[in-house]
């Protein structure tokens, strides 16, 4: 599962919204995960201040500092106590306000980090929202080239010596872009959406047999490698006339898919033959796709079209 610390939370978005550690410097541990088990979403981890329903990030804005401060300090104590006593991992004073006595102590008390931003608090949840949807985002690792193919996330898969590399190589040389060669991280950042990363080792490097490792980056330029890109088509590659090409449907009239992560994505099977250009079949397919996605089904209208002469027989 994954997790982070407030740490960390704090490193990677110090800068970006101004963070302040005031108190509790004895919680920088406390870990925010997006427990699936528990089903609680990624909202209900950032919100604003709440007694009945405590996120793991309390962030008070105006409002919420404002009514803390019109109470009498024994009603600020033990408000906050109350607060305190559920698992929260940190909390964030946002809009510039001021931080009141009662809430350093309560925060050094129950070792939850007490931070400030002078940022408005709609901005910082919405900025913390979505680095909380990347960092803790369900992930696997998938073996195949990853590719941006005219602005569409393809995986290129299939067994060893196929020729995934050599096809990759082609593919970035007529324009289009390299994610990830031979592991590519996949996190589901939403239900429906799948986003693959290049680990950080092998970032710019595609391996070609005969020719070794090549920094795809320094030979075809910056334009050629994508840091991410959001899977849509896997397209594995298969030998012509092997058992698990032969029964394929010709007219792929069922779209085939594979379940990631609960997440199913489109998938076809190429057979690979000597004199096949798989390059041009890759961008047809893709093309095809884009064309399916705005509705247009060239399959469905040939059917179409066929039944008409048929009728028209008759």
């Amino acid at each position: 599962m994954p997790q982070i610390s407030v740490r960390q939370l704090f490193i990677d978005n110090a800068e970006k919204l101004r963070l302040t550690w005031v108190a509790g410097q004895s919680g920088a541990n406390n870990l925010l995960s997006n427990d699936a088990s528990e089903q609680k979403p990624t909202l209900s981890l950032v919100g604003h201040l709440n007694f009945i329903h405590p996120n793991r990030i309390q962030v008070l804005g105006v409002a919420e500092t404002v009514y803390l401060l019109q109470l009498s300090v024994e009603a600020q104590r033990e408000s906050l106590a109350k607060l305190f006593s559920n698992e929260m991992a940190a909390v964030i004073v946002a809009n510039g306000q001021i931080v009141g006595d009662c809430l350093r102590e309560a925060s050094e008390r129950f070792h939850v980090p007490l931070l400030t931003s002078p940022e408005q608090s709609p901005y910082l949840m919405d900025v913390l929202r979505y680095y909380l949807s990347k960092a803790l985002a369900v992930s696997t690792h998938l073996h195949g080239v990853f590719l941006d193919v005219l602005e569409v996330g393809v995986l290129l898969t299939g067994e060893s010596s196929m020729g995934k590399s050599e096809l990759a190589l082609e593919l970035i040389s007529r324009g289009h872009g390299l994610v990830a060669d031979d592991v590519v991280e996949v996190y589901r950042t939403n239900p429906e959406t799948l986003e693959g990363r290049c680990p950080p080792m092998l970032r710019d490097f595609l391996e070609v047999r005969g020719i070794g490792v090549l920094n795809i980056r320094t030979i075809f330029g910056e334009t050629a490698v994508r840091p991410r890109k959001t899977l849509k088509l896997i397209m594995h590659l298969a030998k012509a006339g092997g058992e698990k090409v032969a029964p394929m449907d010709r007219l792929q009239m069922q779209a085939a898919t594979q379940d990631i992560l609960g997440v199913p994505i489109r998938k076809l099977v190429i057979p690979v033959a000597a004199g096949r250009n798989l390059a041009v079949l890759v961008e047809a397919a893709v093309r095809n796709y884009i064309l399916q996605l705005r509705g247009i089904d060239s399959t469905r209208e040939f059917i179409e079209r066929h039944q008409k002469f048929m009728e028209m027989g008759e």
